[in-house]
C-alpha cells in the first residue's frame, strides 16, 4: 500500500510542478494567434504592416526574460530551495500575465509584461526538471521527467484550440484577446499555491544539513517508512558527504573539470539538438508550415489537431516507452525518423508543389501526415528526453549550475530558431525540410558516439557512469588551488 501511495504522491508532486511547463507552452502558443486578431490590433493601434514586428518582439522579449532568469534563479534555488523558487516563478509570471491582460493601449507596456512573464517561465524551466529528478523514484524517474514535455504539449494544444475558439465564436472586441491571455492566470495560481502544500526536495534539504526534514520529505514522497526508504536515504546522505569531502564547496572551475566538462557539453549539445530537429520551429509557425505544404484555409484547424497528436504521443511515451527503450534508444530512433519524414516532405513538396486553388490534394495530405508523424516522433524522443537527461546526470553540488546552463541554452537557441524559421520558410520553401532532415541525421551520429544510457540508475550512480578517466584528485586539486588563493588574499 505504501508503494502505491508513494507512486501517487510522486506523480502528484511532479504533475503539479509541471504546470509551470504548461504555462511556458501556453504563453508561447497563444501569442501567435492573438496578434492576428483585429481586436488586438485595434486596441494596441498598429497596422497589418507592423504585425510581423510586433510578433517578433513579443516572442523575443519573453525568451530574453527567460534566458536571463536561468542565471538569476540558480543562486536563489541553491540558497532557498526548489519549492520557494517555483512559488517565486509563479508570482512573477502572474504579475506579467495580469499586465498583459489589461487593455493598456500601449505596446510598450505589453512588451514589458511579456519580459516579466518570461522571467517567471524561465525560472520554472530551470527548477521543474531538477525538482522532478530529485524527488522521483529511480524506477519511474524517466516517466516523471517526461511529464515536463507532456505538460508542454498540453499547453501548446490548449493554446491552439483556445485561439481557434475565440477567433471563430467571439465578436471582434477587447474580450476576444483578453480571454486567452487572462486564462494564463488560472494555472499560474494553481502552480504557486499548490507548491505551498508540497514537500521540499529531499536532496536539497540533505545537502543543507537538514537531515531530519530531508528524511521526513523522503518518507512522505515514498508513501511511508520502509527498509528501502532508509537505504535510499543512506545512499543520498553518503553521496552528499562524499561530495563535500572531495570538494568542500562549489567553484566555477569544477564545471570545467574532465569529470564535468563532458556533462556540460552534452546538455548544451542536447538542447541545441532539440532546436535542430525542427520541431520547435514547426510548433511556432505551424499554420505557415501547413500552408506551405498545401493546407490552404484549413491550416488553423489542422494546427489544432496537430496539438492533439503531440499530447497523445507524449502520453504514450511516458506511460509505456521511456523506462523500456531508455534515453539513448529513444534519441537515436527519434532523430532518424524525424530526418526521414523531413526528407519525404521535401520530396513531395518539391515534385508536386501545392496549388491554393486545388485545396487539399493527395500530395498535401501526404505531406501533412508526415508532419504529424514527425511531431509524434519528436514527442517520444527529443521532446521529453533532453529534460530528463539534463536533470539527472549532474552531481548535487553542481546540479543547479548545470541545469541553468542547459536551460539557458534552450532559451537562447529557441530564440535563434524562432527568428530564423519564418525567413527560411519564405526564402527556402521546401528546402527548409531538407535542412532539418540533414540536421536530424547528424543528431543520430552525435547520440551514437556521445550519449550514455542512464535508465534505471540512481542520481548517486551518475558519478561512476560519467567518471571516465577523470579522478577525484582532479577535483581536490582545483579546490586546493582555490583554498591557496583565498589564503593568499587573506594574508595580503
Amino acid at each position: 500500500m505504501s508503494k502505491a501511495l508513494g507512486t501517487f504522491r510522486a506523480v502528484y508532486l511532479v504533475a503539479l510542478s509541471c504546470v509551470g511547463s504548461f504555462l511556458f507552452a501556453y504563453d508561447t502558443g497563444i501569442i501567435g494567434g492573438i496578434l492576428t486578431f483585429e481586436s488586438f490590433q485595434n486596441d494596441f493601434r498598429y497596422g497589418e504592416a507592423e504585425r510581423a514586428t510586433v510578433g517578433s518582439n513579443s516572442t523575443s522579449l519573453l525568451q530574453a526574460g527567460a534566458f536571463f532568469a536561468c542565471f538569476f534563479v540558480w543562486p536563489f534555488t541553491a540558497k532557498y530551495g526548489r519549492r520557494w523558487s517555483i512559488v517565486l516563478a509563479s508570482s512573477i509570471f502572474c504579475v506579467g500575465a495580469a499586465v498583459q491582460t489589461i487593455n493598456t493601449h500601449s505596446l510598450a507596456a505589453f512588451y514589458v509584461a511579456r519580459a516579466v512573464s518570461g522571467v517567471g517561465v524561465g525560472m520554472a524551466t530551470v527548477i521543474i526538471p531538477m525538482y522532478s529528478a530529485e524527488m522521483a523514484p529511480k524506477n519511474i524517474r524517466g516517466m516523471l521527467g517526461s511529464m515536463f514535455q507532456f505538460f508542454f504539449t498540453m499547453g501548446v494544444m490548449t493554446s491552439y484550440w483556445i485561439d481557434y475558439a475565440v477567433a471563430e465564436h467571439m465578436e471582434v472586441t477587447t474580450a476576444q484577446w483578453q480571454v486567452p491571455v487572462g486564462l494564463q492566470l488560472a494555472p499560474g495560481a494553481i502552480l504557486g499555491l499548490g507548491m505551498l502544500l508540497t514537500k521540499e526536495s529531499t536532496r536539497w534539504l540533505a545537502k543543507k544539513g537538514r537531515r531530519d526534514e530531508a528524511l521526513k520529505s523522503l518518507i512522505w514522497v515514498r508513501g511511508g517508512e520502509s527498509p528501502e526508504v532508509e537505504q535510499e536515504f543512506a545512499e543520498i546522505v553518503a553521496g552528499i558527504e562524499e561530495e563535500e569531502r572531495i570538494t568542500g564547496g562549489v567553484t566555477w572551475r569544477e564545471l570545467i573539470l574532465p569529470l564535468n566538462r563532458m556533462r556540460v557539453f552534452l546538455i548544451i549539445a542536447l538542447q541545441i539538438g532539440v532546436q535542430l530537429t525542427g520541431n520547435t520551429s514547426l510548433a511556432y509557425y505551424a499554420p505557415q508550415v501547413f500552408r506551405l505544404v498545401g493546407a490552404g484555409d484549413s491550416s488553423l484547424l489542422i494546427t489544432g489537431f496537430f496539438g492533439v497528436v503531440k499530447v497523445i504521443s507524449c502520453l504514450f511515451f511516458l506511460l509505456f516507452l521511456v523506462e523500456r527503450i531508455g534515453r539513448r534508444g529513444s534519441l537515436l530512433a527519434g532523430a532518424f525518423l524525424m530526418g526521414s519524414y523531413m526528407v519525404i516532405i521535401a520530396a513531395l513538396t518539391a515534385t508536386k508543389p501545392p496549388n491554393p486553388d486545388q485545396g487539399l490534394t493527395p500530395t498535401a495530405i501526404a505531406s501533412m501526415t508526415m508532419i504529424y508523424l514527425e511531431a509524434m516522433s519528436y514527442n517520444i524522443s527529443w521532446g521529453p528526453v533532453p529534460w530528463v537527461y539534463m536533470s539527472e546526470i549532474f552531481p548535487s553540488r553542481i546540479r543547479e549550475a548545470g541545469v541553468a546552463i542547459g536551460t539557458s541554452t534552450q532559451w537562447l537557441f529557441n530564440f535563434v530558431f524562432s527568428q530564423v524559421t519564418p525567413h527560411a520558410v519564405q526564402n527556402l520553401g521546401w528546402r527548409t525540410f531538407v535542412m532539418f532532415g540533414v540536421f536530424n541525421y547528424a543528431l543520430v551520429v552525435f547520440v551514437w558516439f556521445f550519449i550514455k544510457e542512464t535508465k534505471g540508475r540512481s542520481l548517486e550512480e551518475m558519478e561512476a557512469l560519467f567518471a571516465g578517466n577523470a579522478r577525484a584528485s582532479d577535483v581536490e586539486a582545483v579546490h586546493g588551488k582555490d583554498d591557496e588563493e583565498r589564503s593568499e588574499r587573506r594574508q595580503s
